[in-house]
């Protein structure tokens, strides 16, 4: 797992990453938690594919590479409604699980406008 924490200003943008070690031919999804609320879907990436939630499409977005088994989450515009706990997990069997296989998520970041 990789922990780090960003402190941005209303308004900026910022970019997270996920480093991953499974093929990027899985669905990765990005999940972020606000303090004292619920996980919030944000997105999902595979092959030739990507889904966003409708609120956040025009701000936010999924991109990979592949060479570097990377997932980014670019975000724009950042209000402190996005202040969170970013997580980014991968799919699998139907359920996003990190690679070993736990009901846990894979990396975070932590985002505090």
């Amino acid at each position: 797992e990789v922990f780090s924490s960003m402190i941005v200003q209303p308004g900026q943008h910022l970019t997270i990453t996920c480093q991953v070690s499974y093929s990027l031919g899985h669905w990765t999804a990005w999940i972020r938690q606000p303090v004292g609320k619920g996980l919030e879907w944000i997105g999902m990436k595979s092959t030739g594919s990507t889904y966003y939630k409708d609120s956040l499409t025009s701000r936010f977005s999924i991109s990979r590479d592949n060479s570097r088994k990377q997932v980014y989450l670019q975000m724009n515009s950042l209000t402190t409604e996005d202040s969170a706990v970013y997580y980014c997990a991968r799919e699998s069997q139907n359920s996003f699980l990190n690679q070993s296989g736990h009901s846990t998520l894979s990396c975070l970041s932590s985002l505090t406008p």
